[in-house]
């Protein structure tokens, strides 16, 4: 087993290296640490739907996402899957930058529930969402990115 510090910056590198967030969320930072992790996302207009501001898929993606490292930063063999994600809008976010801080809050065998909270660059709660996580079949691998 490697050390806790060295598992956190390994996800944290295999999330950098995921495609869609070097080609789609460019900027985006992901500090993991134990069961929590936290994502800071530059706002950019790419990003809104038709009444300019921030689309419901972006809130969505980084509530999962943190709510998935914290979770995955407990498990140092198995990658871990999202099985359901519930989030709550809460207000428009229109330029900035946004935060959103994961932390697990339930673990057990093979069950995770981990819960995130959005915010704005002036710290108000703009989204909040839930989910449950598995571990999947797929060990963590350099392959995706796990150095």
């Amino acid at each position: 087993m490697i050390t806790l510090e060295i598992h956190y910056r390994k996800l944290e590198n295999m999330y950098h290296l995921g495609p869609i967030n070097r080609e789609l969320y460019k900027g985006v930072q992901l500090t993991v640490s134990h069961e929590r992790a936290e994502i800071i996302q530059p706002i950019e207009s790419k990003f809104f739907h038709a009444g300019q501001s921030l689309h419901g898929s972006v809130y969505f993606k980084l509530l999962d996402d943190a709510a998935y490292f914290a979770v995955q930063s407990t498990i140092q063999d198995f990658f871990i899957l999202t099985t359901t994600f519930n989030i709550q809008l809460l207000r428009p976010v229109t330029s900035g930058t946004v935060k959103a801080v994961g932390n697990l809050t339930f673990k057990s065998k093979n069950l995770f529930i981990a819960d995130a909270i959005l915010y704005d660059e002036k710290n108000r709660e703009v989204a909040r969402g839930s989910g449950t996580f598995i571990k999947s079949q797929h060990l963590l691998s350099e392959k995706m990115g796990y150095l």
